[in-house]
């Protein structure tokens, strides 16, 4: 990764991953060190950490601030607490501590991500409003449905689109096309993805200015470029309208996602110019041998 703003962001589900020493890390790097090791790569990530236990501690993200570098953009999620226990009602106050934690990451915030949960319908848009009425004006925001509701292209479908497009809010795209391609078998890995991923359609729509695709892979690596193909058409489309998407890759057990999205990555910059990508420090110490 290059100085200055790329035309996208690309990132994982996480950064503390063991399984990738040896590839993305170098074979005994230490797990307290590996952000500044991802960010040299990667320019995003996808913030999964606070939707289990809300924000870390001060010291840890004081620690975050000093490795990440200033093009880097993390994507938090909200807390499961105010999404799935409050239902995002009553939560003002605790929506403040969480950004004020947040705060020495300022400079460094992507999209914070809405993940709302499955039964989480068209009767309680008004409470999503609401919240995104409030929203801080500095920070981005991002919404992922799961409800049916917001997946048959009907009224309340169109009630929030509607509703992100008049308040600049993007919608998140959850493709899991790939990983539901074939059936599971016996296969642990994919049993255990198919069970914790929800079966939705993808519905392809930018309702404001950074777009996230999270690209839920397959084992079969050619069911995943097969599936990324119509995005490479879409993502080059909205870099060329001004807008920053964001991509997050993930494989079944992740064990191949920072490989995925290099590959996906380098077919997009055959169409649109983008910051070429560093080497993994793995890849690089193995070449030394």
């Amino acid at each position: 990764m290059t100085g200055g703003q790329p035309g996208l962001f690309l990132g994982l589900p996480m950064w503390a991953n063991v399984e990738w020493r040896g590839s993305l890390y170098a074979q005994h790097a230490p797990q307290e060190g590996m952000l500044h090791d991802y960010g040299a790569v990667f320019s995003s990530v996808e913030g999964n950490t606070t939707f289990y236990s809300g924000p870390p501690k001060a010291a840890t993200i004081a620690q975050w601030a000093r490795q990440a570098p200033a093009n880097f953009r993390f994507c938090f999620k909200l807390p499961a607490h105010l999404t799935h226990e409050k239902r995002l009602v009553g939560i003002a106050d605790e929506l403040e501590t969480f950004f004020a934690a947040l705060a020495p990451l300022h400079d460094r915030l992507g999209p914070t991500m809405v993940q709302l949960p499955r039964d989480f319908g068209a009767p309680e848009l008004p409470a999503l409003e609401a919240l995104l009425r409030d929203w801080p004006s500095a920070i981005p925001c991002a919404v992922e449905v799961r409800h049916s509701d917001f997946f048959h292209k009907g009224a309340a479908e169109q009630q929030l689109n509607r509703l992100l497009i008049t308040l600049g809010v993007d919608r998140v795209m959850l493709d899991v096309r790939p990983l539901f391609d074939t059936p599971a078998g016996t296969d642990t890995r994919l049993i255990k993805a198919q069970g914790e991923k929800p079966k939705r359609p993808l519905h392809v729509i930018s309702t404001a200015n950074m777009p996230i695709v999270r690209f839920i892979g397959h084992c079969d690596m050619a069911i995943n470029e097969r599936l990324f193909t119509p995005w490479c058409e879409r993502l080059v489309l909205w870099i060329k309208q001004g807008k920053t998407p964001f991509l997050f890759v993930h494989t079944p057990d992740n064990r191949q996602a920072p490989q995925l999205a290099r590959r996906f990555y380098a077919r997009l910059a055959e169409r649109v110019e983008l910051p070429p990508l560093e080497a993994f420090p793995g890849e690089r110490q193995s070449a030394l041998f």
